[in-house]
């Protein structure tokens, strides 16, 4: 394999946004594993006057991501998250005015690999997020393993993100007089064994745990697509089926999240490395679906709220795709 390197000559601002990208690549990879490390060290080598302190205080704590978590503004206002957005870039675009009277629900979709756009748009202050949605607060929900991580869930929290689980959700959607967003990437860990440059598979058609919230609460549905998120990274073939899948498959469901075999470059090269391509992400808003709080939806209520959602998602596809590069032949395939 013939090896593409960077030139010599890259101006300065490109290649800190390439140092700010690999540091949240190496975050996302390996912080988790280093933050249980180093507790364990302090407790082997009996750092008592340390580590007690924080697992007493991590006790009482436990509940804070289920509780709105803990933003820091001075955390988002880094200037490295400047740089992680100018690398790819990411923008974000809204096609309606939203109430901030109400509480919504942003159906954010595809997964990619790591969920470059959702972080960049929703997690930092360097986005048009403000600007565009004043009034509002976005809270991005992940999966709950990850505050289950000492050291690492105080670092994630600052950032803005809070677990996805029902009583998060509940929290976030419940503030009286409007203005909260949950973002949730309704295709999970599933979807991201299907990121592949070029497809547009999402995995949403057993999701409707979003709509009976939404119905609950009166939360208002919006989708999302960020167009680019796919083409960030390239996978070891995959398809259903195969000797590779299965076991990824395998691991998901016991883990509760996958491991997909992702590359793309590398910091001083293009050839190949765990950086993500430099391609734009757009993340379109789409217009808000109204939702009427049923306390107890039927069945039927929330099917047919599902379907209004998916009709909306392939309709906020089809109108936006020309713009970014996607063949008239393409669409969404729902699984």
């Amino acid at each position: 394999m013939k090896v593409e390197f960077a030139p010599l000559n890259i101006p300065l601002a490109r290649r800190l946004q390439t140092a700010a990208v690999f540091q949240w690549v190496l975050s996302f990879l390996l912080l988790a594993e280093v933050c249980i490390g180093i507790l364990l060290l302090l407790i082997i080598y009996n750092y008592w006057f340390l580590y007690i302190p924080y697992l007493t205080w991590l006790y009482f704590d436990w509940r804070t991501p289920e509780q709105g978590g803990r933003r820091s503004n001075w955390v988002r206002s880094w200037t490295v998250w400047r740089y992680f957005k100018d690398y790819f870039p990411i923008h974000l675009i809204k096609t309606l005015d939203l109430d901030p009277s109400h509480n919504y629900i942003f159906g954010f979709h595809p997964h990619g690999v790591l969920v470059a756009g959702a972080f960049g748009n929703f997690c930092t202050n360097y986005s048009d997020f403000t600007k565009l949605y004043p009034g509002f607060t976005a809270y991005l929900h992940v999966l709950p393993i990850w505050f289950r991580c000492p050291l690492f869930r105080e670092y994630l929290m600052s950032s803005g993100p809070v677990s996805v689980s029902k009583k998060s959700l509940c929290h976030v959607l419940s503030k009286e007089g409007g203005g909260n967003i949950s973002i949730i990437v309704l295709g999970g860990a599933e979807e991201s064994l299907d990121a592949h440059p070029g497809k547009f598979t999402l995995f949403i058609r057993q999701r409707k745990g979003f709509v009976k919230i939404a119905l609950t609460h009166g939360a208002h549905l919006v989708p999302v697509f960020s167009f680019g998120e796919n083409e960030l990274f390239k996978q070891v073939s995959n398809p259903e089926g195969s000797w590779l899948r299965t076991v990824q498959d395998k691991l998901q469901k016991v883990m509760g999240f996958a491991l997909p075999l992702f590359h793309a470059r590398g910091v001083f090269q293009y050839s190949f490395g765990l950086m993500p391509y430099r391609k734009p992400i757009h993340t379109v808003v789409g217009h808000p679906i109204p939702v009427r709080q049923t306390p107890n939806p039927t069945s039927q209520q929330i099917e047919e709220l599902h379907q209004t959602y998916m009709d909306e998602l392939k309709k906020l596809f089809e109108e936006h795709k020309g713009k970014y590069g996607i063949p008239e032949t393409e669409t969404l395939v729902f699984k």
